[in-house]
């Protein structure tokens, strides 16, 4: 089903999802362009990514994929040879993965907080409901950025212990964009059934019980 079917199904929710994705993925972005200045590249900063800009970060064909499909994506330009460090290049890769993670954590621990602070009166379902949400994608956004294949950071991040993968081919790299297209087609809807089981369990330790659909 097109994502865009969401929309007629449950609108609320599915535009509270593209938020929290234009959000996640924005942020995501603005990290690696952050690192890339930390580690000696500013061309990033030149082209104006040092924000949280949609239209920067995404531009309009990722949005338009993301309202479509419920797949998005983002592009923050790196002069690897401006890079100072070893292992500058696995920074600035895992800088944007890292983020997402820390989000996560972040909308996990405003789960707890959200349930204790109602717990015994009541709870704020809808708020619990956001923040679940922002904890299950921002985990499949870091699942998903962590697989080490072109164009994915976990390439990047191997690539850098891997001096060898950096004089790999056009047509290789090419090919393995479609390979990652249709791996993300496949698995997406088993990764977010892991993320989603990993916050109800995670929540399931701290005291909380509560489900997300």
């Amino acid at each position: 089903m097109w994502f865009s079917q969401a929309f007629k199904n449950d609108p609320e929710f599915a535009m509270l999802r593209v938020l929290i994705v234009v959000f996640s993925v924005c942020c995501h972005e603005y990290m690696h362009a952050r690192t890339a200045l930390w580690q000696g590249d500013d061309t990033a900063k030149q082209r104006g990514h040092l924000t949280l800009n949609p239209l920067k970060q995404m531009g309009f064909f990722s949005l338009i994929l993301l309202f479509v499909i419920g797949i998005a994506f983002g592009q923050v330009p790196v002069n690897p040879s401006k890079l100072k460090g070893r292992y500058s290049e696995a920074m600035v890769s895992f800088a944007g993965p890292l983020t997402n993670l820390i989000l996560a954590l972040i909308f996990f621990v405003g789960i707890v907080i959200t349930y204790k602070v109602g717990e015994g009166g009541e709870v704020n379902l809808f708020l619990v409901r956001v923040l679940g949400t922002g904890a299950i994608l921002n985990l499949v956004l870091f699942v998903l950025n962590m697989i080490p294949a072109p164009p994915l950071d976990g390439f990047g991040i191997l690539r850098s212990f891997f001096p060898a993968l950096k004089t790999t081919s056009s047509e290789f790299l090419n090919g393995a964009y479609f390979f990652i297209i249709i791996i993300v087609f496949v698995s997406a809807g088993h990764i977010f059934s892991f993320a989603n089981s990993l916050v109800i369990n995670g929540l399931k330790l701290c005291g909380v019980k509560l489900y997300f659909g």
